[in-house]
């Protein structure tokens, strides 16, 4: 039963997080994106940093081994790139987008998945299931056929969408869990 209770929290936990992304998207969907790609960066810069003192704290037979300073270097590069050069991501959204939209196309095929595991095993609840799959899927069609004419409305979209899944998904766990504990 703990073991259940825990993976159901983890679980809110995470749709929760999806729905502070969908709603920060949808406000703006360039300075939420621009900020996290800088964030990423100084991670980087960071662990860059981090990498390049470790090896020279460590001792040189071992340290030339494990090639730290390089990876070190080209992570501090690839930091510095992200800080730097944020726009280039920018620019790259409509790459980005279908990215996610592939993401949304896997989901889809797993709760498909699940959808049948349940139908199979007799389980009530799939219905809320096939529904969800079915979103996941139509979704992520509109989402890689994209329809629109500027990248910022395809990017709000994308918002409305992971919005709508992850609260879908999130009735979707909740019902199940009160299904389950009934049965």
């Amino acid at each position: 039963m703990k073991e259940k209770l825990k993976e159901n929290l983890s679980g809110i936990i995470i749709l929760l997080l999806e729905i502070a992304v969908g709603v920060l998207l949808l406000i703006d969907p360039v300075a939420f994106t621009s900020a996290i790609i800088i964030a990423i960066g100084l991670a980087l810069l960071f662990y860059g940093v981090a990498a390049v003192l470790r090896y020279f704290g460590t001792d040189a037979l071992a340290a030339a081994a494990g090639q730290g300073l390089a990876i070190g270097l080209l992570t501090i590069a690839a930091g510095l790139f992200c800080i730097l050069r944020t726009g280039w991501f920018v620019q790259t959204f409509p790459v980005l987008t279908i990215l996610y939209g592939l993401a949304v196309l896997v989901a889809g095929f797993i709760k498909t998945q699940t959808t049948v595991d349940m139908l199979r095993l007799k389980k009530t609840g799939w219905v809320w299931m096939a529904v969800s799959a079915a979103l996941s899927l139509s979704l992520a069609a509109v989402i890689l056929f994209n329809p629109f004419d500027t990248t910022v409305f395809l990017w709000r979209f994308t918002a409305i969408v992971l919005l709508a899944q992850a609260v879908w998904d999130l009735v979707t766990l909740i019902l199940a869990g009160r299904r389950s504990r009934t049965e």
